[in-house]
């Protein structure tokens, strides 16, 4: 019984540090995704920036600037939000 408590701990140090954490972060991004809305800035797992035109179940369309061309891509390519670009970068 003494034998099997380093591996036991070894399993805890695991959970604790590994999978918990990995747990966490997929809920996140399960919550981010559900919350998405016309006119968000997202950045895609491509690392494609653009704001969100239409949302349909499975499939974002985003408007990619500078041209404005609308790109079609998976729900589940949405990496994050992205700042909004601020105005004061062309004054000087």
């Amino acid at each position: 019984m003494l034998s099997f408590l380093p591996i036991l701990l070894i399993f805890g140090i695991f959970y604790f540090l590994l999978f918990l954490p990995m747990q966490k972060q997929r809920k996140q991004t399960a919550k981010m995704l559900a919350g998405l809305q016309t006119g968000d800035n997202v950045l895609t797992s491509g690392g494609i920036a653009g704001t969100i035109v239409s949302l349909d179940s499975d499939t974002v369309v985003l408007r990619v600037k500078p041209d404005n061309i609308k790109l079609q891509v998976a729900r589940s390519a949405v990496s994050g939000m992205a700042s909004a670009p601020s105005s004061s970068e062309g004054k000087k």
